[in-house]
């Protein structure tokens, strides 16, 4: 039995501006700072073998936390693939002030749905493509050699992994928001199929 756990990093600056950050290197919040802290407790008893973030600050910082907070030392591997969705024309943006522009729908159509992007940026299915094959590649391949794996990335990398992972449709990935500093675990056999799962929720 191998473990996958998905951490989607602390709150960003940017988060807590309402903006839409997307690839832009922002810094964790005060907040972020204090979620990171409180993953790393939430964490404190899993041994992990390999951990994976993106190379985007926000991701590394709150990794960082957490390995530091458990005096773990394991490779880290960074990487672009498992960087947020680009939102392109909207990077920046107040999300309020994007809303009250094009109106309800198409903000939440930018904002979950599976295929549709925002202008010059990614869809969730354009970020998939990127996820998901480093996942099979790599993330995948350790869990079957029976290494348990830490993963801290976004919001919409996880989203595309997740969607994967429990194989939810076009439909059902629109209500799935993963909350920044909370730990989804997930059990793994041997051949790569996922045994259970569980949401570490709460102090």
């Amino acid at each position: 039995m191998a473990l996958l756990v998905l951490v989607r990093h602390g709150q960003s600056i940017w988060n807590l501006e309402n903006k839409f950050t997307g690839w832009i290197d922002v810094s964790l919040s005060d907040y972020g700072i204090e979620e990171a802290h409180s993953c790393a407790k939430k964490l404190k008893d899993f041994k992990f073998d390999i951990a994976y973030t993106s190379v985007l600050k926000r991701a590394i910082d709150t990794l960082e936390i957490i390995l530091k907070d458990n005096n773990w030392s394991i490779p880290v591997i960074k990487d672009k693939a498992l960087n947020e969705r680009m939102y392109g024309d909207l990077q920046g943006k107040n999300k309020d002030e994007i809303k009250k522009i094009y109106g309800e729908k198409q903000f939440l159509l930018w904002r979950r749905s599976y295929d549709v992007a925002p202008p010059g940026g990614e869809s969730l299915k354009d970020t998939a493509k990127r996820v998901l094959p480093f996942f099979k590649k790599y993330i995948l391949k350790d869990l079957k050699n029976n290494k348990n794996v830490l993963v801290v990335a976004h919001g919409n990398s996880l989203r595309a992994l997740v969607m994967h992972l429990e194989k939810l449709t076009k439909e059902e990935v629109i209500n799935l928001n993963i909350p920044t500093g909370i730990p989804y675990i997930y059990e793994f056999d041997q051949t790569g199929k996922i045994i259970n799962k569980k949401i570490l929720e709460g102090d």
